[in-house]
């Protein structure tokens, strides 16, 4: 088997011959002269151990093995073909792996967007997901494990590069009955001394941080009967009766039953930020257009 070694040339010239079934139309197919493609054969025989053509002074034919090897030949030619364009295409980032991770969150509205929008503009780069909190993902992006990260702000790693893709207001979430449903927008001074359902300080930090900068400043004193850091799950309690919630208003989709959303009054009004984030020193040629595909749709209201 290891005198097996034919080389690529050598099966174009075989192949040109064989369709074309004269050595000099062959020759002038691939811009060459008739006795290097004549040579090339030889050897391609050579290194098969058996003769492919019937040669006259008038004809040349394919005899079976000849047959049979044309098969072959221009099979081998497309594979190597295909490989050569699919390693272009990879190392050109036309086309590629992209492992994305997301919050929660994020899956509720700008997640299904984004996807929907890779597919259609670059439809040879596959995007795999991982949910994962932003602290979780800051260290996936050090390790290499994801490519891109949809996370909270801060991010304080020199190493990493960001894009603010969304910006969200705010709103309230209220039991079915509950007397505030009655207003059309609600302050943050409502949520004063009333069951409150808080966000966990360590595995919801961002949104934590906000809603106890936002109620201080409103001088206004939840009772935090529960801490908890999935919004999904925050809901789920609002809609028990437990108590109200604050939450971005990309989870009114969820449409949770018995459970009522009103607008809520905040400086500034779409508080909540979702970054875009990526390690600087990326060595993934994939990420760079679908980076450039994000900066392009920004203008065009993808961040809301």
């Amino acid at each position: 088997m290891a005198g097996f070694l034919f080389e690529l040339r050598q099966l174009r010239c075989f192949v040109a011959a064989a369709e074309e079934l004269h050595f000099g139309r062959a020759a002038a197919r691939l811009n060459m002269t008739q006795p290097p493609l004549s040579r090339q054969i030889q050897l391609l025989e050579h290194v098969l151990g058996v003769r492919l053509f019937e040669r006259s002074s008038r004809t040349v034919k394919l005899n079976p093995a000849g047959r049979v090897f044309l098969l072959e030949a221009r099979r081998i030619l497309r594979l190597a073909e295909s490989a050569a364009l699919a390693t272009r295409r990879i190392a050109s980032g036309e086309a590629g792996t992209i492992t994305l991770g997301f919050t929660a969150a994020s899956g509720y509205s700008y997640l299904p967007r984004l996807i929907t929008l890779c597919r259609a503009r670059l439809p040879n780069i596959t995007i795999q997901l991982k949910e994962m909190v932003s602290g979780d993902q800051i260290e996936a992006l050090l390790s290499g494990r994801i490519d891109i990260g949809l996370l909270r702000p801060p991010i304080d790693r020199a190493e990493f590069a960001s894009l603010r893709v969304l910006t969200e207001p705010l709103v309230a979430a209220l039991p079915q009955g509950d007397p505030r449903a009655s207003e059309a927008v609600l302050a943050m001074a409502d949520f004063d001394r009333q069951p409150f359902i808080m966000y966990s300080p360590e595995g919801a930090r961002y949104f934590h941080d906000m809603l106890t900068t936002m109620f201080d400043a409103a001088e206004s004193a939840p009772v935090h009967v529960q801490h908890l850091s999935q919004i999904h799950s925050m809901l789920a309690l609002v809609r028990a009766g437990i108590g109200a919630a604050i939450v971005p208003e990309a989870a009114t989709s969820l449409h949770l039953e018995d459970v009522v959303f009103r607008p809520l009054a905040t400086t500034p009004p779409s508080p909540v930020e979702l970054l875009s984030v990526w390690h600087a020193e990326s060595d993934n040629p994939a990420l760079k257009p679908v980076l450039a595909l994000l900066e392009q749709e920004l203008a065009r209201g993808l961040d809301r």
